[in-house]
């Protein structure tokens, strides 16, 4: 019976029990079914087959180590009730097999409902992966081939035609086109995309055709790396499953004994046949399976990383649902996680062109975000840049280098420390920085001839979700490079409450390690310059964009690079880490409540289960705990409007 699964082993044993629940149902007409006896243990010795087996298995294996599970519970009641049957028809006495037969089937029941929600998660995932399409068509000896998907490498050439999805995640080389990626980010309208653009797999190409170099293939895709890290999430351990699995292996030694005591006590004291101390017994052993306690935390789990993954927000562990409910304050980069990440020149002060010609010659070089807008800016005036020698990049300050055999350097204020800048300069530096632009000094010389103001404007959702954040409590900090006047221009305008400037990349972690002093922090950054801090962070919440999605430094990963996605995923990891803490209390409590009832503390109020109804009761706890973790997917969450990523129905 291995290769059944829960299913399927639920409704043959359901078929199996439907002769006694109609012996059940007659009953009270006093209608016996002719031959019941024999019919009722030739169906409770395959139900016993079918259902209860792997209980017992369990149980035996759990027995070797010295310890005990939920299945020990399952084991020793289906087993009592099941053998005692067996000589009790041998000894002419009356027969319990409905007993053993029911509590196998609702046990079951509870079982077959996590099967179904684990498959159901399975399902979403396969089609998730079936968005991709068979082949592309692919630039092989002079001319486009259609090659299986599997065999398209890195560095292929592929063209893409209108209306065709595309296959695997890459930047365009030739063409113009608008792309729907809904799938991916969630919005609605088309994207534009040109050459130097990058594409991502199974997005939908419009009206243009394109061609584009493969980045990433395979398993590297976005597609592929959203889907393996829901399939971690929802198989992952959250730490408060270590106290489910204490509990568990306390709580059965503990309702084995007061199963004892209770036959002890109806037995020895309270005048009952050894046959009704027996069910009494045997109830509380099944009213006890903690099978909803162990159904509380994966379920919660499995469901509240599908929603977020719904939402474009991929949590990676169980770990970051538990802290995040913790979190006292949220930590931003500023560059391409509060502002556009898209910095551009808005003033030079000095002489344009010898400026632009000095500060050209050393971008050139440079992989810094602003110089490329430097860079940018140049040759829109048609100024080129020159040779240099000696070129060296001072980290967190700038560069230099020579020109012509002069000395020359463009970078920040640390950097012209030893220089002397002329008042009048000095001022247009103050009021530009004043104005939220960030403003880099040009050298040659030994002396400072010119400022370049670059700026990166807000995101326009970044006021919205700083406001949203502020409304939960929590306190919001900008941990930047960046000078402390322009920092604080911006971080007014978002309104973040606290600004610390003038960091270098390797000093943020130790900033991140003060600010856990007050408590737990979440760091969101674009996790690569800030992946030291993302890992320092109690929680590291990284943003994501392009194919860059596979972000290891963050525990959560934003598939929008919108800061709205920070309240989204804090609000998802709370209220699932509430929903697992929802579903332990009930679990637990319906235990409480469910013992002495079983146990028979209430006959005199004409409240009595039988072994039977203990079952039902049992399993109903399952399904409540399992309703619980569904209703997940009705909670409001905070962000703005729910999106649906990945595929539009594929998760659902």
């Amino acid at each position: 019976m291995k290769h059944l699964t829960s299913i399927q082993r639920f409704w043959i044993s359901f078929v199996l029990v439907i002769p006694m629940l109609i012996q059940m149902l007659a009953m009270p007409f006093h209608w016996m079914m002719p031959g019941y006896t024999w019919i009722a243990l030739i169906a409770t010795t395959l139900i016993m087959l079918v259902a209860a087996v792997p209980y017992w298995t369990s149980a035996w294996a759990a027995f070797k180590r010295h310890n005990a599970n939920m299945n020990t519970l399952v084991a020793i009641g289906t087993g009592i009730a099941y053998f005692y049957s067996l000589f009790a028809m041998i000894t002419g006495r009356a027969v319990y097999f409905e007993s053993a037969a029911f509590i196998a089937v609702f046990v079951l029941l509870g079982d077959t409902m996590e099967e179904r929600m684990h498959n159901n998660a399975s399902n979403a995932l396969k089609k998730l992966l079936d968005l991709q399409v068979k082949s592309a068509s692919v630039l092989r000896d002079g001319k486009f081939v259609a090659v299986p998907l599997d065999q398209v490498e890195v560095g292929d050439i592929i063209q893409v035609k209108p209306g065709e999805k595309v296959p695997v995640d890459g930047m365009i080389t030739t063409g113009k086109t608008t792309v729907d990626e809904s799938m991916i980010t969630g919005e609605s309208m088309p994207v534009t995309k040109k050459a130097g653009d990058s594409v991502v797999g199974s997005t939908i190409n419009g009206d243009g055709a394109i061609q584009f170099r493969a980045t990433k293939v395979g398993k590297d895709t976005m597609l592929s790396q959203i889907v393996e890290m829901v399939k971690k999430a929802q198989t992952s351990h959250a730490p408060i499953q270590n106290l489910t699995d204490k509990i568990s292996k306390i709580f059965v030694p503990t309702v084995l004994s007061i199963a004892i005591i209770t036959f002890v006590i109806w037995y020895s004291f309270l005048g009952a046949t050894a046959v009704q101390a027996m069910l009494f017994a045997v109830a509380v052993i099944v009213i006890a399976c903690p099978c909803a306690l162990g159904l509380a935390t994966p379920t919660a789990l499995m469901v509240g990383t599908g929603r977020a993954a719904k939402m474009g927000v991929l949590i990676k562990d169980g770990q970051a649902l538990e802290t995040i409910d913790d979190v006292k304050t949220v930590v931003f980069d500023k560059t391409g996680t509060v502002t556009m990440g898209k910095p551009r020149v808005t003033d030079l002060v000095g002489d344009e062109s010898l400026v632009l010609q000095a500060a050209a010659s050393l971008e050139s070089s440079s992989e810094h975000p602003l110089a490329k807008a430097v860079m940018e800016y140049a040759a829109a005036s048609g100024i080129a840049p020159e040779p240099v020698e000696d070129f060296r990049a001072i980290e967190g300050k700038g560069v230099q280098a020579t020109i012509d055999g002069q000395p020359a350097f463009v970078g920040n204020e640390k950097l012209v420390e030893d220089y002397q800048i002329e008042p009048t300069m000095k001022q247009q530096l103050t009021a530009l920085q004043d104005a939220a632009k960030t403003v880099i000094l040009v050298g040659l010389a030994k002396r400072v001839i010119g400022l370049i103001a670059i700026q990166d404007a807000p995101k326009p959702t970044s006021a919205q979700a700083i406001a949203e954040l502020k409304a939960r409590g929590l306190q919001t900090v900008m941990l930047t490079g960046d000078n402390d006047r322009v920092a604080r221009a911006i971080a007014k305008e978002v309104g973040i409450d606290r600004v610390i400037a003038n960091v270098l990349p390797n000093e943020k972690a130790d900033h991140v390690k003060a600010l856990q002093q007050e408590g737990k922090v979440a760091f969101v950054g674009d996790g690569i310059n800030d992946a030291p801090a993302l890992t320092t962070a109690d929680v590291g919440i990284a943003m994501g964009s392009g194919t860059d999605i596979a972000i290891e430094s963050g525990s959560i990963v934003l598939v929008q690079n919108d800061l709205r996605g920070v309240v989204r995923a804090i609000d998802i990891s709370k209220k699932t880490f509430n929903r697992i803490k929802l579903n332990l209390f009930w679990a637990l409590i319906y235990n409480l409540i469910g013992v002495p009832i079983a146990a028979g503390l209430f006959v005199g109020f004409g409240l009595q289960l039988s072994p039977e109804f203990a079952a039902l009761a049992m399993a109903f706890s399952s399904v409540s705990v399992v309703t619980s973790s569904l209703l997940l997917n009705k909670a409001k969450i905070g962000g703005t409007e729910e999106q649906k990523i990945v595929g539009q129905t594929a998760l659902e």
